[in-house]
């Protein structure tokens, strides 16, 4: 007599069981968990090929005079010289402020940015003329300008061209640019800059700055502050979000 084997009986001793399906989710999670940990441990690191601590990363060569062309913008801390003919009391140099405004006597706030000097001339002598001088004779020109600006890129809020005066710290002008963002690593901002002729780079650590465990390095015209940005952190905050879809766990390419 054939012998009566019970498959539901033995399909269910080859099922994986509710506690071993658990156990396998559950492991899962926990190798995943260890993977981020270990690739965001590597994100706040040094490293990269700029070398950091260069003795030789020393101010930049003297920029050399720039002739300014004849439609050149006024731009916010530029320093123009005004003169009225035979009017020495409105006569000078005059600062332009970060809102790009002049203050001149008599008249006190007068819009600068963004106006060449030829139609700031025509501006300062409408408004002289009106109320003021009869027939005024007013010549405008740019003593200094900061057309020499720093620029600001990779992981920061507010990238881009910012005028400076003068030597600023590494500190300063990044708070220019809002600050380092979420992705940024703090650990890796490298200093682009022209010495003897040559282009040279330096890397130093954002983090150990703000502890004041490294000195505050100065920032001048000219340089290119670039922030590291964090690939894996970005994927890490991506991934974990989608971890009830996740079905299988690949490698980043960073």
């Amino acid at each position: 007599m054939p012998t009566i084997i019970d498959t539901r009986q033995t399909a269910s001793s080859f099922a994986p069981s509710a506690t071993v399906t658990g156990s396998l989710r559950l492991g899962f999670l926990l190798v995943l968990l260890a993977a981020f940990a270990a690739l965001a441990g590597c994100t706040g690191t040094r490293g990269g090929p700029v070398p950091y601590e260069v003795q030789n990363f020393s101010a930049p060569d003297t920029p050399q005079p720039v002739t300014l062309e004849e439609d050149y913008k006024i731009s916010p801390l530029d320093t123009l010289t005004i003169k009225v003919f035979q009017v020495p009391d409105l006569s000078g140099d005059f600062p332009v402020d970060l809102r790009g405004r002049i203050s001149m006597p008599l008249l006190g706030e007068v819009k600068a940015v963004d106006l060449t000097a030829s139609e700031l001339d025509k501006a300062l002598t409408q408004q002289l003329g009106v109320k003021y001088l009869q027939s005024p004779d007013v010549s405008v020109g740019i003593k200094s300008s900061t057309r020499r600006n720093v620029t600001i890129d990779g992981a920061v809020r507010s990238p881009g061209m910012f005028p400076i005066p003068g030597p600023m710290t590494l500190l300063q002008v990044i708070a220019m640019a809002n600050g380092t963002t979420e992705d940024a690593n703090a650990r890796r901002i490298a200093v682009f800059r022209t010495i003897d002729g040559k282009r040279m780079a330096a890397a130093f650590d954002l983090t150990d700055i703000r502890r004041a465990e490294a000195e505050d390095p100065k920032i001048y015209p000219g340089d290119v502050v670039v922030v590291d940005g964090s690939n894996i952190k970005r994927a890490q905050r991506e991934i974990l979000q989608t971890i009830p879809i996740v079905g299988f766990f690949y490698s980043f390419v960073f």
